[in-house]
């Protein structure tokens, strides 16, 4: 009997993905309006990581490059907008500083969607080094058109971000 091999991704180079070939991270754009925040956190944080691929593998950086537009049309779900709360602190006595997510979509709007794609993401180096494919932007218009973003495949889509109907 034959054994299959299974497939690993190899890190190459200095780079923590491959930089051509078939493996080659691609670019998708993600409109944000009128979607729910946790719902399209979890959803950029798979493609990020690259867990809709075939070829993931844990120790490789096999995702691939999210551009989200229109940030600061998001929305939360019942009464988390003046409930939920961002806190920053300096390190210093009285250095707390808390903000509702309403005043984060008012001043920060892009930090209100790296917040939560990295709390989906593991604490180490690799998911740091896979939150920098994350490009968030608060308007429609972003700068990376050279890259030719594409939507994002239906395999990567969760059912409840394409049926979302806000009223």
């Amino acid at each position: 009997m034959f054994q299959q091999k299974t497939y690993s991704a190899k890190k190459v180079g200095p780079h923590f993905f491959e930089i051509k070939g078939p493996n080659a991270p691609k670019w998708y754009i993600v409109d944000a309006a009128n979607q729910v925040v946790g719902r399209l956190a979890s959803m950029i944080a798979e493609v990020i990581t690259g867990k809709h691929k075939v070829t993931y593998t844990p120790h490789v950086d096999t995702g691939d490059f999210v551009v989200v537009i229109n940030a600061d049309k998001i929305v939360f779900t019942r009464t988390k907008m003046d409930k939920k709360l961002y806190r920053d602190y300096s390190g210093y006595i009285s250095g707390l500083k808390t903000k509702t997510a309403r005043q984060m979509l008012e001043t920060k709007p892009e930090e209100i969607i790296r917040r939560a794609v990295w709390g989906m993401t593991g604490k180490s180096s690799l998911a740091r080094h896979q939150m920098k494919k994350l490009k968030v932007f608060a308007g429609s218009a972003h700068t990376h058109t050279a890259q030719n973003p594409q939507e994002l495949p239906l395999v990567a889509k969760r059912r409840s971000v394409l049926t979302r109907k806000v009223s």
